[in-house]
């Protein structure tokens, strides 16, 4: 990792071993390692090779862990965090670019849903519970020349997903 010039200027009160991360985040060392693992995470590594975390890199476990519970994946996640700057506590306007991006992908979600449920309720109203030979949803079986499985909804949920970086 390539230092910024404020990692040069750090002192030891400022960086944190893996231990501390845990208990301050409520994550396991294994769930941090993950992180990092997947770049969610850049520690500093010391001479003897222990890794040391910035303490602003609470913040950022705190918001995966915020992301994750309103039900954001891994992938999405990476996505809103790749601009993130890494040492320094990120401002409320790094906040304000990655809550817009993430309200673009729930709200991308919540039609995605919305849409299942409303053809749900066609289908079921019209007793046919067949897509195959559903005239409104599904005429002659057009979405099953697409491929197997449900074509629709998998159609709806690779539009939800937002690019990867």
């Amino acid at each position: 990792m390539t230092k910024t010039p404020s990692q040069n200027r750090l002192s030891h009160r400022d960086l944190i071993p893996i231990g501390e991360m845990s208990r301050r985040t409520g994550q396991t060392v294994s769930a941090i390692r993950f992180y990092e693992d997947k770049g969610l995470l850049e520690p500093i590594r010391t001479g003897g090779n222990q890794r040391r975390f910035l303490r602003s890199d609470i913040r950022r476990v705190s918001f995966i862990l915020i992301a994750q519970k309103l039900g954001l994946s891994l992938a999405q996640i990476q996505w809103v965090m790749r601009d993130l700057p890494h040492g320094r506590t990120p401002t409320a306007k790094d906040w304000q670019r990655i809550s817009k991006a993430i309200r673009a992908s729930i709200d991308a979600q919540i039609a995605a849903l919305e849409r299942t449920r409303d053809r749900l309720d066609g289908c079921i109203g019209c007793g046919c519970l067949s897509l195959k030979k559903c005239a409104i949803y599904n005429p002659d079986d057009r979405l099953g020349q697409e491929g197997p499985g449900p074509r629709q909804i998998l159609t709806d949920a690779l539009e939800a997903e937002p690019p990867p970086a």
